[in-house]
């Protein structure tokens, strides 16, 4: 008669329930993060949950934000960076590795990896990411005219917002001087904020608004354009250029 002996084998289970989430800006939020073991854990067991942040350049970066050591004497170690507004919300018994942010800014817009370690099971899925996208509304965009706003010219109209997450979309419309919109040139091309205006004319003249947009907020900027005759100096150039 034999007897069989099944020894069992350790396997760890990292899990972050989103692959994104969406917070704006100033708010204070938890990235969760859960763990199975069929390793049994005690005060004495030996745990480690790392917290990294990572940025895609050439080559994916990982920076270790904050790491939590369980055992006889169970520590909390905090980059410098995030001391005052990050903490971790743990409790290795109930499988839990929360990391808490307050205050999030633009810069916080990464990748987040949750890593738990136990010596004693090293078999498994020991990691999770997830994306945090922190969202805020376009600020007011700036516009500005490119070229020389004169007859037969090509011009730019140019429409930037300096912050906005998701990045805004923009979109430019013409007004007549009854606020009701004209239709673009055929020849107009609106494209990433700029609007391409060529071979302009007393008819190119007006209001021009545009508007920055994103899920969270819109907001607006305009450009009253004055087309006008070239100069006595513009002219020559034009004649000479024909001539030649």
């Amino acid at each position: 008669m034999s007897i069989t002996v099944l020894s069992g084998v350790s396997a760890i289970t990292v899990t972050i329930p989103q692959s994104q989430y969406e917070y704006a800006r100033g708010d204070n939020i938890t990235l969760p993060c859960s763990f199975t073991t069929t390793t049994p854990i005690n005060s004495r067991t030996l745990v480690i949950i790392t917290w990294s942040s990572l940025t895609q350049q050439t080559v994916i970066d990982e920076t270790v934000i904050a790491t939590y050591y369980h055992g006889p004497a169970p520590t909390t170690d905090i980059d410098t960076d995030y001391e005052g507004r990050m903490s971790m919300d743990v409790d290795v018994t109930q499988g839990k590795a929360n990391l808490k942010l307050s205050s999030i800014s633009l810069a916080d817009n990464k990748d987040f990896e949750c890593r738990v370690q136990i010596p004693v099971d090293k078999k498994g899925k020991q990691t999770a990411t997830t994306r945090l996208v922190v969202l805020a509304a376009p600020s007011k965009p700036i516009c500005k005219i490119q070229g020389t706003a004169e007859y037969h010219q090509n011009i730019s109209l140019i429409c930037v917002s300096e912050e906005g997450s998701p990045p805004p979309t923009y979109s430019w419309e013409r007004r007549d001087v009854t606020n009701n919109p004209v239709p673009h040139d055929p020849s107009t091309t609106d494209k990433g904020g700029i609007l391409s205006l060529y071979d302009i004319s007393i008819w190119t003249s007006g209001y021009y608004i545009c508007t920055s947009e994103n899920k969270i907020h819109a907001a607006t900027c305009n450009i009253t354009l004055s087309v006008r005759p070239p100069t006595i100096s513009s002219s020559l150039g034009w004649l000479l250029d024909i001539l030649n």
